[in-house]
């Protein structure tokens, strides 16, 4: 496998030095080439390529009111897990890229992103809050194996004393619990992990390059035996396709060690919508027409409901069901759904740790 371009033409907004991946017989994780549960018609391998980007500040503000947080980091652009519900594929557009193919194999990487990082953080007046990583692409997407990006980011909040989430669906994010379990251990590091079918067959379709759903969950298990608190993601719940393990999820989620959950109804913003349905119509044929009834219930009538608060919580009585239904199973199980605080008192800046040398 070819190793990520050094850095160079550091004047550009990015360039087109790329890196080929996917080579031989590789299929992203690997999780369908060498998982025990492996089923048959497996993906075929993914061949990529990776252009640097450069960009002139790392952390992204967030100002949405209905978004947990305020600030985070997205070391990578597009992402090789291809799961078609993705709502960050719109993203690829920008580029003059598809949402479709591109956004899988044509990637975008941001190895300036720990100095840029160190240099945001040492600015004066700069106020602690957790960062989060993973809420565009994963943050461990195969890439991440070979440029070691997200780790480097991790490396500056860890000696900064500065909490960060992560949410990811590869069990990649253990190569890190060196770093994690320590910051996990002084309130500072949280992980989501992604969980939508407990089904290899249905994970194969939905999400074709991830982690298979039973290392999914042993990542939850491995984290919470390092002491990281982990959240299970249910996200997205679609009727009549995932919907119905909904408590199943739950449950193995909490076996494995997970302290909270939570859940979001499918979201199909921009060109996710025509994207989704043509999957629909592929995979589905039987039941497309029914599926997409319930979601345009759910969203006033459309396929998206880009509205504040709206988005990521649907109406009607499916999505109440659903509600009621993952709420229930987190009662029952003892997960709690609101996120972890961490602590935002111990953050020491770059020029601080420099200032005593």
């Amino acid at each position: 496998m070819a190793s990520p371009p050094a850095p160079s033409g550091r004047g550009a907004t990015h360039n087109n030095v790329t890196a080929r991946f996917g080579l031989a017989a590789r299929a992203a994780d690997g999780d369908w080439l060498d998982d025990k549960t492996m089923v048959d018609g497996a993906p075929p391998p993914l061949r990529t390529t990776v252009t640097i980007e450069r960009p002139r500040s790392i952390i992204t503000r967030n100002q949405s009111p209905d978004v947990p947080f305020d600030r985070s980091i997205n070391a990578y652009r597009g992402c090789e897990h291809g799961c078609v519900y993705c709502f960050a594929r719109p993203t690829h557009a920008f580029h003059d890229l598809s949402p479709g193919l591109d956004f899988e194999s044509r990637l975008f990487a941001k190895p300036d992103a720990p100095a840029l990082l160190q240099a945001e953080l040492a600015k004066n007046g700069y106020v602690c809050q957790p960062i989060a990583l993973g809420t565009n692409t994963d943050p461990y997407q195969p890439i991440e194996r070979d440029w070691k990006i997200t780790r480097q980011v991790l490396e500056i909040l860890h000696d900064c004393h500065h909490p960060v989430t992560i949410t990811t669906k590869s069990d990649r994010v253990c190569r890190d619990l060196d770093i994690l379990g320590p910051m996990a251990e002084r309130g500072l590091a949280a992980v989501m992990i992604s969980v939508t079918t407990l089904d290899p067959h249905l994970a194969r379709i939905m999400e074709p390059r991830a982690a298979t759903p039973p290392r999914r969950i042993a990542t939850i298990a491995k984290l919470s035996a390092a002491g990281v608190p982990v959240w299970i993601s249910l996200s997205p719940m679609i009727p009549a396709i995932n919907d119905h393990e909904i408590e199943a999820i739950v449950a193995a989620g909490a076996a494995a060690g997970a302290v909270g959950a939570t859940s979001i109804p499918i979201r199909l913003p921009h060109e996710v919508a025509p994207l989704f349905r043509d999957w629909l119509a592929t995979h589905f044929p039987d039941r497309a027409a029914r599926v997409m009834h319930h979601i345009t219930t759910m969203r006033g009538g459309k396929d998206n409901d880009p509205r504040f608060f709206a988005r990521f919580q649907a109406q009607g009585p499916y999505a109440a069901l659903m509600r009621q239904r993952f709420h229930k199973a987190c009662a029952t199980h003892g997960l709690r759904r609101e996120r972890i605080v961490l602590d935002c008192t111990q953050f020491r800046s770059p020029s601080h740790q420099f200032s005593l040398f």
